[in-house]
């Protein structure tokens, strides 16, 4: 055996990982900002940076815990008020919930097999049973997914973009190259439409 653990060990510490990084550039998509910018909306459906990590929360404990019978103690999230922090509501409440959030998926990563079967409570009776390997894919591409829209409700409040702080994942240009970058790529549009 090489230093990697088993099969389904190394997939379960891949999975996690990547998991983990998603959480990770989430979390930095708030520093620096107002609590006003943090919450406000900012499509026209509403999606907010705070919003999207209390939606996440309710998505790794559902999928994680109530799903496989798991106790997490955390208090309910109202499905129809997941995706903003309500007035009374603080940006460290909501953080601090997604952090214990990750505590508890964590240790149902390190105590679930890949193959275990969960009764995911709000899908359709019949089709409401799921691998862990199944959920835990899910719950990684959610995450990834709004880390994505993060990173760009973030760029379009301050231009701060990339993976991390440390790691923008860009080329590197001055804000006058990004311009006229953005200018070259408006005229193409303009050109075929």
């Amino acid at each position: 055996m090489n230093d990697l653990g088993t099969g389904e060990a190394r997939h379960k510490a891949d999975l996690r990982r990547y998991l983990q990084d998603a959480r990770d550039a989430l979390l930095w998509k708030l520093d620096g900002l107002s609590d006003y910018d943090v919450r406000r909306p900012l499509t026209p459906t509403g999606t907010n940076l705070l919003g999207l990590l209390k939606h996440l929360t309710a998505v790794e404990l559902g999928y994680f815990c109530d799903t496989f019978g798991r106790p997490h103690g955390e208090p309910p999230i109202d499905p129809e008020k997941d995706m903003y922090a309500t007035a009374e509501e603080t940006r460290e409440q909501i953080v601090a919930g997604y952090r214990r959030a990750w505590t508890h998926s964590d240790a149902a990563i390190d105590a679930l097999a890949l193959d275990a079967v969960g009764t995911v409570p709000w899908w359709p009776e019949g089709r409401n049973e799921a691998t862990f390997h199944h959920l835990l894919v899910r719950v990684l591409s959610d995450t990834q997914r709004h880390a994505g829209h993060a990173d760009i409700l973030r760029e379009g409040l301050d231009g701060a973009v990339g993976y991390r702080e440390d790691n923008d994942s860009l080329p590197s240009r001055d804000p006058q190259e990004w311009a006229a970058y953005r200018a070259e790529l408006e005229d193409i549009a303009r050109q075929s439409g």
